[in-house]
C-alpha cells in the first residue's frame, strides 16, 4: 500500500465532477413522481399507461447498465460518461418539448440508458483515480450525489406545483405552459442544465491511467499518477503495482469472468446487488407518500414527510463519507443492517398494534426516518464502494454491469410488486419480509468480502485471489 503525499485538491475535483452522474441518476429517477399526475390528465392515460410512464426509464437504464462495462472497457470511462452525459442532455430536452406521449416515452427512455451507463461508469471511475486510504470516501460521493439529486427532485416538484397557479396566468405564453398548465416539461426540463453542465465538465478531467496500462498507453498513465501523488517515488511505485495487476493482456474476454475467485465474486456482487433491493429501500422511497397517507398521517403533507425523507437520506450519507474510511466497510453494514432490521420490525409491529393501541402516526414517522437513516449510512453507500473494489482491473467493468443490472432487475421487481406485497402480505408482513432479508446480506458480507479499507485496489485483488 502506498501512503504517501497525494493531491488530494485534484483527486477531489476528478472525484465531484465524476459524481455529478449521480446527481443526475437521482434527479432523473425522483422527479417523475411530480409528473405522474399532470401528464396522466394532459395525455389522458389509463392505469396501464401511467405505468409505462413511470416504468419506460427503467427499461432504458437495464440496457444502459448492461452495456456500460463493455463501453467502458472499449472507449474508456471518460468516453463513457462523456457517451452518458450526452444521453441526459437530449433525454432532459427532448421531454420538455415532447408534442406526445410516445415522443415523451421514448426520450424517457434515452434518459433510462444514461442511468445505466452512468451508475456503472461513474463509481468504477472514482475508484479507479482515488487513492487508498481516502477511496471509500471518495466513491461515496456518488451516493450522496444521488441523494442530493433526490431531494433536489423533490424540492422542484414542490417549488413547481405551488407555483403553478400563478404561472399558469403569466404574460408569458412560454412561462404558462412550462411552468403552469403543464408544469411536467419544467420539472423534467429543468435537468437539462446539470446534464448540460455534466456534458461539459468531464472535459476537464482525465482517463482512467488503470484503463490507460490495461491499453498499454502507460505514458498517459504515468503523467495522470504524476498528478495523482505529489512524489515521484509513489508515483512510481503506484504505476508499477498498476502494472503489474493487469499484467500483459490487453483483451478483456467473458471467459475471465469464470475463473473460480473472479466468479465468486461476480456471485457475491450480484447477491448483494439484488438483496439490498429487497431490504425494502427503494420500497420506502417509491411508495413512502402512499403509506404514510394509509397509516394515517396527513395525505397534504405526503410531500413534505417526502422531502424530509430525503433530507434524512442525503444528511446521513453525508455522514457515511466521513467515517467510511475510518470505520471500515463491513463494520458499516454490521450497525446499519442490524439498525435496518430492528426499524424494520418496529414498523411492522406498529402497523399491527398501532391502531388498537392509538398510538399515533408521528411514531410510525419516526422509525421510517430512523430506517432511513440506517439504510443510509450502510448498504446505500457500502454496495457502490464494494462494486467498484472487488473485482480485477481487467474486468472491473464487465462485472460491474454484471451486478449493476441486477441491482436494476431487483429495484424493478421490487417497484413492481411492492403494492402486491403491501395488498396481500399486508404492511405487517411486507415489512417483516424485509427484515427476514436483511439476514443473509449480513452473512454474505461477513463471510465473503474482505475488509477493504486504506488498501489498493491491486491488495485487493491479491487478497481476493488469496482467497479464493
Amino acid at each position: 500500500m502506498i501512503v504517501g503525499k497525494a493531491n488530494m485538491g485534484y483527486v477531489s475535483f476528478i472525484a465531484v465532477v465524476a459524481a455529478v452522474g449521480g446527481f443526475l441518476f437521482g434527479y432523473d429517477t425522483a422527479v417523475i413522481s411530480g409528473t405522474i399526475d399532470v401528464v396522466g390528465r394532459q395525455f389522458s392515460l389509463d392505469a396501464l399507461q401511467k405505468g409505462w410512464y413511470v416504468g419506460c426509464a427503467l427499461v432504458g437504464s437495464i440496457f444502459g447498465v448492461a452495456v456500460a462495462g463493455m463501453i467502458g472497457d472499449c472507449l474508456g470511462r471518460k468516453k463513457a460518461m462523456v457517451l452518458s452525459a450526452l444521453l441526459f442532455t437530449v433525454s432532459a430536452a427532448g421531454c420538455a418539448v415532447s408534442a406526445s406521449f410516445g415522443e415523451l416515452v421514448a426520450y424517457r427512455i434515452v434518459g433510462g440508458v444514461g442511468i445505466g451507463m452512468v451508475s456503472i461508469i461513474s463509481p468504477l471511475y472514482i475508484s479507479e483515480v482515488s487513492v487508498p486510504e481516502h477511496r471509500g470516501r471518495l466513491v461515496s460521493l456518488y451516493q450522496l450525489a444521488i441523494t442530493v439529486g433526490f431531494l433536489g427532485a423533490y424540492i422542484a416538484n414542490c417549488a413547481l406545483l405551488r407555483c403553478e397557479p400563478a404561472a399558469a396566468v403569466s404574460q408569458s405564453d412560454l412561462v404558462a405552459t412550462v411552468f403552469g398548465t403543464e408544469s411536467w416539461r419544467g420539472m423534467l426540463g429543468m435537468e437539462t442544465l446539470p446534464a448540460a453542465l455534466f456534458l461539459v465538465i468531464i472535459f476537464f478531467i482525465p482517463e482512467s491511467p488503470r484503463w490507460l496500462v490495461l491499453k498499454r498507453r502507460e505514458a498517459e498513465a504515468a503523467a495522470i499518477v504524476g498528478k495523482i501523488y505529489l512524489d515521484k517515488q509513489d508515483a512510481s511505485q503506484e504505476l508499477s503495482n498498476i502494472r503489474s495487476a493487469i499484467g500483459s493482456e490487453e483483451r478483456v474476454e467473458w471467459r475471465e469472468l469464470l475463473r473460480p475467485g473472479v466468479r465468486k465474486m461476480v456471485a457475491v456482487g450480484v447477491a448483494i446487488a439484488i438483496l439490498g433491493q429487497f431490504m425494502g429501500v427503494n420500497a420506502v422511497l417509491y411508495y413512502g407518500p402512499s403509506i404514510f397517507t394509509d397509516s394515517g398521517l396527513s395525505g397534504g403533507d405526503s410531500l413534505f414527510y417526502q422531502v424530509l425523507v430525503g433530507s434524512v437520506n442525503m444528511l446521513t450519507t453525508v455522514l457515511a463519507l466521513l467515517i467510511i474510511d475510518k470505520v471500515g466497510r463491513k463494520k458499516l453494514v454490521y450497525y446499519g443492517v442490524g439498525g435496518m432490521i430492528v426499524s424494520l420490525v418496529l414498523i411492522s409491529v406498529y402497523f399491527a398494534f398501532g391502531s388498537p393501541l392509538g398510538l399515533s402516526p408521528l411514531l410510525l414517522l419516526a422509525f421510517f426516518l430512523v430506517y432511513i437513516f440506517c439504510c443510509a449510512i450502510s448498504i446505500c453507500v457500502v454496495v457502490w464502494v464494494l462494486l467498484s473494489e472487488m473485482y480485477p482491473t481487467k474486468v472491473r467493468g464487465l462485472a460491474m454491469s454484471i451486478a449493476g443490472f441486477s441491482l436494476w432487475i431487483g429495484t424493478y421487481l421490487i417497484g413492481q410488486l411492492t403494492p402486491w406485497m403491501l395488498l396481500r402480505l399486508t404492511p405487517v408482513g411486507t415489512f417483516m419480509l424485509f427484515a427476514v432479508m436483511c439476514v443473509p446480506y449480513i452473512v454474505i458480507v461477513h463471510k465473503c468480502v474482505p475488509e477493504t479499507k486504506g488498501l489498493s485496489l491491486e491488495e485487493i485483488e491479491r487478497i481476493t485471489e488469496k482467497e479464493n
